[in-house]
């Protein structure tokens, strides 16, 4: 997931002096970091695995923890999702980026050398197995639909209401 704005609007009573010198110089590093270096995902494709603190916990209004366990079970979320997705993907993504690797390239081949000439060999062949079809359905079908239906054209259906 990399690094990602943090969406919280979470609420914490204490005293600023205690709140200045305990998140300011965190928040400082966290936005320098996160506005350094490219966008990993600029078509928004893993939008939906952006998770935040908000959106797993919530205490309603009438229950509140203590401010400090809040701001510790926030922290220590964020800590534990942050290196639990390093140490997997520093296990699995090399592994994980070479089968991913292998099954595109073979579905690439397969689709280049098999599918696409396929395609093309069936798009060339098709008109004249047209021509062939339009020829049997001219001889064979046409007359005897024709004629069925000039025997059904003298059939009249009128409804009627009682």
């Amino acid at each position: 997931m990399g690094l990602e704005k943090e969406k919280s609007e979470t609420s914490v009573i204490m005293s600023e002096d205690e709140f200045s010198r305990s998140i300011d110089p965190f928040l400082a590093k966290k936005e320098k970091a996160i506005s350094s270096g490219p966008d990993r995902d600029p078509h928004q494709i893993n939008e939906h695995l952006k998770v935040g603190f908000d959106d797993v916990i919530g205490e309603p209004s009438s229950t509140h923890s203590f401010d400090k366990v809040w701001i510790g079970s926030h922290a220590v979320f964020e800590l534990v999702k942050y290196a639990f997705y390093r140490l997997l993907t520093t296990l699995l993504a090399i592994p994980m980026s070479f089968v991913a690797g292998i099954l595109f390239a073979i579905l690439s081949c397969i689709h280049i050398w098999i599918v696409i000439p396929a395609v093309q060999g069936c798009m060339m062949v098709l008109p004249s197995v047209q021509t062939i079809w339009r020829s049997l359905m001219d001889t064979f079908i046409a007359p005897l639909f024709h004629s069925m239906g000039r025997c059904l054209s003298t059939i009249n259906v009128k409804p009627t209401y009682n």
